[in-house]
Formats: structure tokens, C-alpha cells, sequence
């Protein structure tokens, strides 16, 4: 069978975020997949949230510094909201139009679950900060990386060494069990959008499960013609879930 090839559209870039829990390796997988993006000579840039542009990253520290939490849930969704609004702006809407793909570390659906159900933040006030800051912009594939909070939990505290943790990975367990919930509610709600990937197993194979999705949703794979004789092979479909890995 002949070498497959990416087809690639010209116009619009894709814009693929991914979401999760701590420590369910959101950064280990981003940057993976942005190389192999690179490998097929698409332009990518990686970025994340909150943060991502100048303004966005001044308010990112105020946010995992703690302050957030001292003002109270909603004026801590209210500067999420500051920040978003000046990272779709400046950094993400410019790339798309240009026809570069955007790889985000957590976007919209991250205040969803850590504000709406974390912190109780009425559906009101977020969809209000939505229409606001990213109007009618949707990602095109929204990876959600789930894991077992024990497990999540524990690479995080690994991750940051002796660091103190920060605002979000200090809450309690509870919190961090409805965040996973949260999630997992998200993506039975939007199948279209959401891929939901087992993130317990090792890197390597959570990285073949979401290049799986990432090219099965967004690229069209054209396969050079098998000689007249021979018969095309059919595609086997690739499940989202591994093989529990060992802990």
C-alpha cells in the first residue's frame, strides 16, 4: 500500500484545546502533538490559558497566586473572563485567520468546570462572560484527558517538587472529584466536539490515541492507489480508550 499523505485546506486554522484535571499530563501532550503537526507541515502555534498573551499571563498570576479565590467565585470567573478575552484577541483569532492551528492548554470549558461546578458560579453569569469574551469561536476538537484524581494528583505533586502547590492544586479532594465529574459530564454533552481519552496509561500511548482522534476529526488521509490486483484495505477504527496501564 502507497505512502498516506495529509490534504490540507487552505483558509481558516483548526483550533484544538485540550482539557483535564491536574496532573493529567495536558502539557506532556500538547507538545506532542504540536511535533507531529510540524511533521506534516502544519503551521501550529501552542498556547495556554489562562495566559497566553501579555495581559492574559499578568492575570494568570494573580489567579494561581490565590487571589481569585480571596475576591470570591464569581469575581475570580470575572477576571478569567479579562484574561480570555485579551488572549482570543490578540493571539488565537489572528492565528486562525491567518490559517495557523492553535493548540490551546484549556480554554472556555475549563471555567465551566472548575467555576461552574468547583466554584458554583451560576450557568447565567458564565454563559454572560462567554458571549463576551469568545462570542461565537468554538474549538474544533476538544481533547479532555481523563484520569483517576489519586493518580492526577500525585504526578502534580511529582511535577512541582518541592514547590507549594498552586491555588487550584490545593483544594480538596471533593473539589477535585467534581471537577473530574464536571468533565466528564462536558464531553457526554458535546460527542461532536469532545473526545474523551483515557489518560491513565503511559505518554506515549495516550499521544497514539489522540493523534488517532486529531487525524481520524480534522485531517482527510488520502492513501495512494494499491496496484489494479490488489484489493483496497479496509480502515480498522481506533478505540479512545487503552489498555489500563499497570500503576
Amino acid at each position: 500500500m502507497g505512502e498516506a499523505t495529509v490534504k490540507r485546506a487552505p483558509g481558516r486554522g483548526r483550533f484544538i484545546t485540550f482539557e483535564g484535571g491536574e496532573g493529567s499530563g495536558k502539557s506532556t501532550q500538547i507538545k506532542t502533538l504540536s511535533a507531529r503537526l510540524n511533521g506534516t507541515k502544519l503551521r501550529n502555534i501552542v498556547t495556554r490559558e489562562p495566559g497566553g498573551s501579555p495581559g492574559a499571563e499578568i492575570m494568570r498570576h494573580l489567579l494561581l497566586s490565590g487571589m481569585g479565590k480571596l475576591l470570591g467565585p464569581d469575581a475570580e470567573t470575572l477576571l478569567f473572563a479579562a484574561a480570555r478575552d485579551d488572549h482570543v484577541r490578540t493571539v488565537i483569532q489572528p492565528a486562525l485567520a491567518q490559517g495557523t492551528w492553535v493548540l490551546c492548554d484549556r480554554f472556555s470549558d475549563s471555567t465551566r468546570a472548575y467555576q461552574g461546578r468547583g466554584g458554583q458560579v451560576a450557568p447565567g453569569v458564565l454563559n454572560a462572560m462567554q458571549r463576551v469574551t469568545i462570542g461565537d469561536l468554538k474549538p474544533d476538537l476538544t481533547i479532555i484527558l481523563d484520569v483517576p484524581v489519586e493518580v492526577g494528583l500525585k504526578r502534580a505533586a511529582a511535577r512541582r517538587g518541592k514547590g507549594a502547590p498552586d491555588r487550584f492544586e490545593a483544594e480538596d479532594l471533593k473539589f477535585h472529584e467534581d471537577l473530574r465529574e464536571a468533565y466528564r459530564q462536558i464531553a457526554a454533552e458535546d460527542p461532536q466536539r469532545c473526545v474523551l481519552i483515557d489518560a491513565s496509561a503511559d505518554p506515549d500511548t495516550v499521544a497514539s490515541l489522540v493523534w488517532t482522534t486529531v487525524r481520524d476529526r480534522l485531517l482527510t488521509i488520502a492513501v495512494s492507489a494499491p496496484p489494479p490486483s490488489a484489493p483496497a484495505a479496509s480502515a480498522t477504527p481506533t478505540s479512545a480508550t487503552p489498555t489500563p496501564a499497570t500503576q
